[in-house]
């Protein structure tokens, strides 16, 4: 597919050399994001696809070599990852933290004051019980510490809560399908779309397995092999992947 050129462009990698510390792990990788546009990174264990989210987010242990990260006009490196965050970016981790003291209301709370504006507070607590109902998410969460306690997939489930709560200009996904069960899985998914329609994000959803492309079509497929984009194409390129694997990029 190509991009609509008349949608503004977001993320801007280009020539990308980056890895976590000292090993090199992203070798010339490029992709660009545009406003709506859904992007899929796939590829094999240890083809970089978490480097590149952990050099998104501002993880201190990733580190660009050279190459340019344009995000929304400004150079994504030279930004804290709060002010990522300011700026419109969010992260979906793999394995989300647990976080004793702060329950997942206040954090919300907290967030959503920094990165959008100052709110009543019950106008606030209505709208993120609603959010939560449509996760069904159990309302009793909200006011446990942050995934202290949580399952795989209540831990995935509250991090989709924190996008539709913050509403972001782009969204990271770092395998955000892992640990989930099936009906998590099309719960999880039915929100991204939803994302989609309500406030029309760009979306990098990074995964090894075709499962949640079912539910969430991209617009974009990619893969990446050894720190570089192997192939690329629609939708219908995640089709031939879970059919024929990664070996037949590789060769």
């Amino acid at each position: 597919m190509r991009p609509n050129a008349e949608k503004s462009i977001l993320l801007e990698i280009k020539d990308l050399y980056a890895g976590i510390e000292s090993r090199e792990i992203l070798k010339g990788f490029n992709l660009t994001i545009r406003e709506g546009e859904t992007h899929a990174l796939m590829g094999p264990n240890g083809s970089g696809k978490s480097t590149l989210a952990n050099v998104l987010c501002g993880h201190p242990r990733a580190q660009v070599k050279s190459g340019s990260i344009i995000f929304r006009g400004e150079n994504l490196v030279k930004l804290s990852p709060e002010e990522r965050a300011k700026h419109g970016l969010f992260m979906a981790f793999q394995y989300p933290v647990e976080v004793t003291g702060v329950s997942l209301f206040n954090f919300l709370k907290t967030a959503y004051g920094s990165v959008k504006e100052k709110i009543d507070y019950a106008r606030f607590g209505k709208m993120v019980r609603d959010e939560a109902e449509k996760l069904k998410m159990d309302p009793a969460f909200l006011s446990r510490y942050l995934n202290e306690g949580f399952s795989g997939g209540e831990k995935k489930k509250a991090e989709i809560l924190q996008m539709m709560v913050l509403s972001p200009k782009i969204v990271i996904m770092d395998e955000t399908d892992s640990g989930l069960d099936i009906d998590a899985l099309r719960i999880v998914s039915e929100e991204i779309n939803r994302a989609r329609e309500s406030f029309n994000p760009g979306i990098l959803l990074i995964t090894h397995y075709f499962r949640i492309l079912k539910y969430v079509r991209p617009d974009f497929v990619h893969v990446l092999v050894d720190g570089r984009i192997a192939a690329e194409g629609g939708a219908e390129l995640a089709t031939k992947l879970e059919e024929n694997g990664y070996e037949w990029v590789r060769g």
